[in-house]
């Protein structure tokens, strides 16, 4: 049996290396378009790789993802982050789990996974073939041809195709799998940072909190966890992941848009103004400046205290009624324009792809191209930050393997 696998990332790598596990005798090549492989492997997770996220159910796991979660149930089932972070250390990757649930090799590198699977190919015999792009794919009596883009290259006949290409950013990317019969939902980014060239507050760069709620004003949508404050805008898990719950709907807005950034992650505006009034009657004294509720960074604070146009050597006792409302509603209420989005390269992912109805799920093999399966990023699933994408690219990886 002779099976391609169409991409050389993580779940093409991880699709390979299971058809061979399950099928000992199979010729498996896998097809890299790009003279590199595994690149988003290297770079996620600022390059140490975040596999999975160590959630305690399947419900939980789910959760993780804005577009597709539903439909990952029944085979996280099958093979989920537990599976994952078994089959890494029998294959000797030890794993650590952070605090925060996100799962890296124990070496802090990325080169560790890279290692692992170069190793697994290699012990395996499947060969890795770079610079080989697809340009289309047909179907012949029970096989498939694959057609290449390069110029001389001859058309190879294959008993099974597995596609793992990642996202395309335009649809246009997909049209040979539209062409096929396959429907495409158009790709717009997802888990990215945003912009604020006109807000003042860029000159905080650095600064890191720990603890915010970030929703976009117009919408229901928020997004709760760390905020890091860059020379462009503002970054961090509240943010990037705030921009893959709202991904299509920021799409259309143009990105251009205002968020609302509540500090302190107190939805009660009154826990707030009775915080802060019980700082005033117990440090009366204090300079503001020098007193800093909720342990905000010292940058912050001054940076919002100025905001509220109080000075920072006023007292706490000295704030009086109008000011101590002006500081519960910035710290609860601050809003900034964004116009724009960059891209955050560790963990950029699309929000698109082949539609989940044209896949059975349960095999994820094409339900109008028999022996074409899909895994990963390809397919119109997405997740948040924290490792849950890599999940997504083993487990329908895992499925794919299968061939059935």
């Amino acid at each position: 049996m002779k099976i391609a696998v169409i991409g050389g990332g993580a779940a093409g790598f991880f699709s390979a290396l299971a058809v061979k596990e399950n099928f000992p005798f199979a010729e498996v090549v896998i097809f890299e378009k790009l003279q590199r492989v595994l690149y988003k492997v290297k770079i996620s997770g600022g390059g140490r790789c975040n596999v999975t996220h160590a959630c305690s159910t399947v419900d939980e796991l789910c959760d993780g993802y804005p577009r597709g979660g539903r439909n990952l149930k029944k085979i996280f089932h099958v093979f989920n982050n537990n599976d994952v972070m078994s089959w890494f250390e029998v294959r000797g990757v030890p794993l650590v789990i952070q605090d925060d649930g996100c799962v890296f090799p124990a070496s802090q590198s990325s080169s560790s996974i890279i290692d692992c699977f170069y190793r697994e190919t290699k012990r395996m015999g499947i060969e890795i073939r770079k610079g080989a792009g697809i340009k289309a794919v047909r179907p012949v009596e029970n096989s498939l041809e694959v057609i290449f883009e390069k110029d001389g290259s001859s058309p190879l006949i294959f008993d099974k195709v597995i596609v793992t290409t990642g996202g395309s950013p335009r649809k246009s990317g997909l049209l040979w799998l539209e062409n096929l019969g396959h429907e495409i939902s158009d790709p717009v980014p997802s888990l990215f940072t945003f912009n604020m060239p006109d807000e003042p507050v860029t000159c905080l760069m650095g600064v890191v909190v720990e603890n915010t709620m970030v929703s976009i004003q117009g919408t229901n949508l928020k997004s709760e966890g760390p905020l890091l404050i860059t020379h462009w805008g503002m970054s961090g898990p509240a943010v990037i992941n705030l921009s893959s719950y709202g991904a299509r709907i920021l799409h259309e807005k143009g990105y251009d848009f205002k968020i609302q950034v509540n500090w302190v992650n107190e939805r009660n505006n009154d826990t707030v103004s009775n915080e802060l009034k019980c700082i005033a009657a117990i440090h009366t004294d204090k300079i503001i400046s020098n007193y800093r509720p909720y342990a905000l960074p010292a940058r912050l604070w001054n940076y919002l205290v100025e905001k509220c146009g109080l000075s920072g050597k006023m007292t706490w006792g000295g704030l009086g009624r109008k000011g101590m409302n002006q500081l519960s509603s910035v710290l609860t209420n601050d809003v900034y324009s964004v116009k724009g989005q960059t891209t955050f390269r560790e963990e950029f992912v699309t929000c698109g792809g082949v539609s989940l109805g044209s896949i059975d799920m349960k095999t994820m093999q094409s339900r109008v191209c028999r022996n074409l399966y899909f895994a990963g990023e390809i397919l119109d699933i997405d997740g948040i930050t924290g490792g849950y994408n890599f999940q997504c690219a083993w487990t329908t990886g895992f499925i794919a393997a299968k061939l059935k």
